[in-house]
């Protein structure tokens, strides 16, 4: 090989395989992360296509792809949906998140470095500055601090196989948290990142226990609040 042919080889940059159904998919799993959608809502091809300015092929593709992570369902006359919120669906991710991100908090709380709380808080005191501009509802902009704070937590679990169990089990989880800051609007209060910062806390003194217990009040405050309504309904 030549010193031209070996510098157009090493000159070599990967090349972008995204495709428009990557995007697709990539705009509707965090919009159903964020609680963009309601549980409930039906989601049709064509308004999505409208939407986000791209043909039917891709839209149906990356619903297929939602439906088979559990996220969206598919229902009998082909139409496709955001699966109902019910008591035992409730309870059991409830169960899956705490279980599975429990472990997580474990495995990363020796990997946490100073720098990485640092980071930890900084997130955190973005996400009360947008509390503060936006009010106490969890909106798009704080979803997107809550979601940075738990996900570098995560990564430095160093777990390439639970990773994407969490997401999916956020991606179960978006349309619960849309409906618990419905509750909380109405209800008018949030403690907002109370439970972030006692698990920073409990991660700057090396504590695991405390730190889990942290992450399941956090997670159990939106599933509480939605519990608490469906059973007030179904009481009435």
């Amino acid at each position: 090989m030549t010193d031209l042919q070996a510098n157009s080889v090493e000159g070599l940059t990967p090349v972008g395989r995204e495709t428009v159904q990557d995007r697709v998919y990539g705009q509707l799993r965090q919009s159903l992360i964020s609680g963009g959608f309601a549980a409930g809502d039906p989601l049709r091809i064509v308004d999505l296509a409208e939407r986000l300015q791209t043909s039917t092929m891709p839209v149906r593709e990356a619903l297929g792809r939602l439906v088979s992570e559990q996220a969206l369902e598919a229902m009998p006359n082909r139409t496709v949906r955001v699966p109902l919120i019910t008591r035992e669906r409730l309870d059991d991710l409830e169960r899956a998140r705490v279980l599975i991100e429990g472990r997580m908090v474990e495995l990363a709380i020796a990997n946490l470095t100073e720098d990485d709380l640092e980071i930890l808080k900084e997130i955190n005191r973005e996400c009360d500055l947008a509390f503060g501009e936006h009010g106490l509802d969890i909106g798009p902009v704080t979803s997107h601090f809550n979601q940075r704070f738990h996900f570098h937590i995560y990564q430095a679990a160093g777990s390439n196989v639970l990773i994407p169990i969490v997401e999916s089990l956020w991606l179960q989880s978006g349309p619960v948290v849309r409906a618990a800051a419905q509750i909380h609007d109405e209800q008018g209060g949030l403690a907002a990142t109370d439970h972030h910062w006692a698990m920073i806390e409990a991660i700057e003194r090396r504590d695991a226990d405390a730190a889990t217990r942290s992450l399941a009040n956090d997670i159990g405050r939106s599933f509480d609040l939605v519990r608490s309504r469906l059973m007030a309904e179904q009481a009435a």
